[in-house]
């Protein structure tokens, strides 16, 4: 069983930064690719980003390339995703999931339950 506990959402301005945080069960980093995906009111769940240390990969949105950097720590088993020059238009739920990293789409279906993010001034 694969449990994922997202932290480090909150409001913060545009332009600033947040970092947020995926701790999953141990081993977790090691079998499957770790992503973050984002729901924001009346809009359909989008993929944001996901990696794999199994392969090497990365996988980001175009909506977020040059802004978000996502990253893993196998030993803390834990996953980060680094947000600058945060935009209104990135207000959302953000969830932390088990994901294809070719796709970015969700695979296996394991889910935290949710961080949000509010940027705004």
């Amino acid at each position: 069983q694969v449990q994922l506990v997202e932290s480090g959402g909150g409001l913060v301005q545009p332009g600033g930064s947040l970092r947020l945080s995926c701790a999953a069960s141990r081993f977790t980093l090691d079998y499957y690719a770790i992503g973050w995906f984002r729901q924001a009111p009346g809009k359909e769940r989008e993929g944001v980003s996901c990696i794999s240390s199994i392969l090497g990969r990365t996988y980001y949105a175009d909506s977020v390339k040059g802004r978000f950097t996502i990253s893993g720590d196998n030993a803390k088993s834990t996953v980060y995703l680094q947000m600058n020059n945060l935009k209104p238009e990135d207000t959302a739920v953000y969830y932390c999931a088990t994901c294809s990293v070719v796709t970015g789409t969700p695979a296996h279906g394991y889910w935290g339950q949710g961080t949000q993010v509010t940027v705004s001034s």
